[in-house]
């Protein structure tokens, strides 16, 4: 049986990590936690005792613990340590190699990976500093999960709050199923995801039907392979992966700028159903029918957002990989859509069906020397075998 070390920071979201230990257990992995004093000021080390059926450990100096060295044993016993939530404190720390403490001198002594998932007000986040130590511990091969975006305890609403257990989980649930196996380390990719909104009036828009499921689906399943993932997304309405950085925009136009804004990166995966088109019209207020103003709308063509990554210079990707939604013809379209657009490779799918919003794909991939048919699987395992195809291509690019 794997065993995790949950290690409790001291911030609101500290009761989230007991639900986490929870979903860890159901998934057959024991859990012993580690609860730092400003944890305690939210949380009992009772609860977690009760919860884990374990001794919940607090103190540095306990003479019980110590007199045999224990935060070194403790630091060692565990297949992962797991931090959450990771205060900008702890992750500070951590990062500095600070050990005043036991949850800091657990994470300095240990011989074992370490996941954390950060949890924080939004300003704190957003510091330079915070962002320096987030950036040293990924070099120290530190997994981050999250965070989140939403509103938070202060009232504040952008990133910082805690992943959700179940995401938390499924993280670690990763790590041990792909033995902590990180292929795409090092590798910074881009992925786009969702429709695209293009207003009409404040009311009224243009979009295409996508749900973004398969778009974020490939952004975490690269991101659990170790890639760091910049993910930039439409509008959507499902949780956001806990293990990528997201880019929240409306337009096709904005969608290119915050694409670009992320270049370079070794790989990009345009899975966004761009809108081609876009009203050629500044409407300020809603556009009333009454005044016969609806029976026509001029329409402007928009950026091509995959061509222009895969077009040459000295910012293109080393790998292009585009998608193709149709509902005919899906190879022969796509063979098309490759020669033009200038891509390494082509997804193709038939949304004919229930594709868009649903959970499962049927995809063929096209390049210029061949057609691979996977058969009918759900999204998260197109998207798992994606990242293992997008990291042979990087490797045989590395063998040129």
């Amino acid at each position: 049986m794997k065993r995790v070390l949950l290690i409790i920071g001291g911030g609101v979201a500290a009761y989230k990590a007991l639900e986490a230990a929870r979903e860890m257990m159901r998934r057959g992995i024991a859990v012993s936690g580690l609860l730092t004093k400003g944890g305690a000021q939210f949380i009992t080390p009772l609860s977690v005792t009760a919860l884990t059926g374990e001794k919940c450990y607090t103190d540095l100096f306990d003479m019980g613990d110590e007199a045999e060295m224990g935060h070194i044993e403790l630091s060692r016993s565990a297949d992962l340590l797991l931090v959450a939530p990771a205060t900008a404190d702890l992750m500070a720390k951590a990062a500095n190699g600070h050990a005043d403490d036991l949850a800091s001198t657990a994470l300095l002594a240990t011989d074992k990976p370490v996941m954390m998932a950060p949890a924080m007000n939004v300003r704190m986040w957003e510091h330079a500093a915070t962002q320096r130590n987030i950036a040293t511990l990924k070099e120290d091969s530190v997994r981050i999960i999250g965070p989140d975006e939403g509103p938070m305890a202060c009232g504040e609403f952008g990133p910082g709050r805690m992943a959700e257990p179940a995401a938390i989980a499924d993280a670690v649930d990763a790590f041990f199923t792909t033995g902590g196996a990180q292929p795409l380390k090092g590798r910074r990719v881009l992925v786009n995801a969702g429709p695209t909104h293009e207003p009409i009036d404040p009311v009224r828009y243009i979009a295409n039907r996508s749900s973004g499921k398969q778009g974020f689906a490939i952004a975490d399943a690269l991101a659990k392979a170790g890639a760091d993932v910049t993910l930039v997304t439409g509008p959507v309405s499902i949780p956001t992966p806990a293990t990528v950085d997201v880019v929240r925009v409306q337009t096709a136009r904005e969608m290119l700028t915050a694409c670009e804004a992320a270049l370079p990166v070794d790989c990009a995966v345009c899975t966004a159903a761009v809108a081609d088109f876009r009203p050629d019209l500044d409407a300020h207020s809603k556009i009333k029918k009454e005044r016969g103003g609806l029976t026509s709308v001029p329409l402007a063509e928009n950026p091509d957002i995959l061509a222009t990554l895969s077009a040459p210079g000295p910012n293109r990707p080393r790998i292009v990989v585009g998608f193709a939604a149709e509902t005919n013809d899906v190879v022969f379209y796509a063979q098309n859509k490759l020669a033009k657009k200038g891509c390494d490779l082509i997804v193709a799918n038939d949304v004919s069906g229930d594709v868009m919003g649903g959970d499962r794909n049927h995809v063929h991939l096209v390049t210029e020397d061949d057609v691979d048919d996977w058969p009918d699987m759900p999204k998260t395992e197109v998207g798992a075998r994606l990242a293992v195809r997008i990291g042979e291509m990087l490797d045989r690019k590395d063998a040129e």
